[in-house]
């Protein structure tokens, strides 16, 4: 008896801890993407259509909305974000949006604690209001979804997409500025691979190819041996200052260093600038 009865208090223990676990009708997502060396990571819920007019019906037009479903969507940012001339500062932000028929206005708000809209909106935690277009498509979209698309080193877009809209809103990041500022800082004692990705990047950029050209050959200075690599670099960075006599004697130099060390890829580029740069040349 006494056995029992410690297994039937275990057994109720058990049905009042246990709990049942069933989908969300509104599953979280977290998304997060590098832009260039900027971390940007979204989290929100993804509510879905199910049959219904969501735009001027289930989220009405010109009234603030959460932006996707149950707590705030939020957006975290490492860096600055460019929206046109308007600035956005590191930090977290709730994304609320004001859906139109033709446009959307997405704010980023200061307070992160909401669950829906806040029940009194205050202006002054505003950071930054942005207007896009509301771009009406032939598909529709089942699951509210925000992506980071055409994503580039300096920036790229943050889309917001359900039903039959979609709103795009670029914004830039500083990465060309914060490179830059590192190189300054490191070049007070850099090493030859510091001298190369600093090469590196202003070939990238396009920017004082003058100065590129001097850092790759610092580069090579501070080496015993060529790497093919750097030779490569260097002859690019020739090639874009209109000296591709050089960039081709340089581009050999390179082959053949590809060849010793069995780089099919470096061996197959330097080929084929070789072929680009010689009629140039002459």
């Amino acid at each position: 008896m006494k056995r029992i009865l410690t297994l039937t208090l275990a057994l109720s223990a058990f049905g009042l801890n246990a709990q049942i676990v069933t989908p969300q009708p509104s599953p979280a997502s977290t998304l997060k993407q590098t832009v260039g060396i900027t971390e940007v990571e979204i989290n929100y819920s993804r509510p879905a259509k199910r049959g219904r007019v969501v735009f001027g019906d289930l989220v009405p037009f010109d009234e603030v909305w959460r932006t996707g479903a149950n707590k705030n969507t939020l957006i975290t940012t490492s860096d600055v974000l460019v929206f046109g001339k308007d600035t956005l500062k590191a930090g977290t932000y709730a994304i609320f949006t004001k859906p139109g028929k033709s446009s959307w206005e997405i704010y980023f708000y200061t307070d992160t604690e909401n669950w829906g809209t806040p029940e009194e909106w205050n202006a002054a935690k505003v950071a930054l209001t942005v207007k896009a277009e509301a771009i009406n498509k032939s598909e529709s979209v089942e699951s509210f979804t925000i992506q980071l698309e055409n994503v580039e080193s300096n920036g790229a877009i943050l889309s917001f997409m359900w039903d039959k809209v979609d709103v795009n809103v670029p914004f830039k990041v500083m990465t060309s500025e914060r490179v830059m500022a590192n190189i300054a800082k490191v070049m007070s004692g850099p090493s030859a691979n510091d001298y190369y990705r600093a090469a590196d990047f202003y070939l990238s950029e396009k920017k004082e190819l003058d100065k590129a050209l001097e850092w790759i050959n610092t580069s090579l200075s501070m080496q015993k041996d060529q790497p093919f690599w750097v030779l490569r670099r260097k002859s690019l960075i020739q090639a874009e200052l209109g000296d591709y006599k050089g960039a081709i004697e340089t581009a050999k130099v390179s082959l053949e260093a590809a060849k010793a060390a069995k780089n099919d890829a470096y061996v197959k580029m330097n080929e084929a600038s070789i072929l680009e740069w010689t009629p140039k040349a002459k």
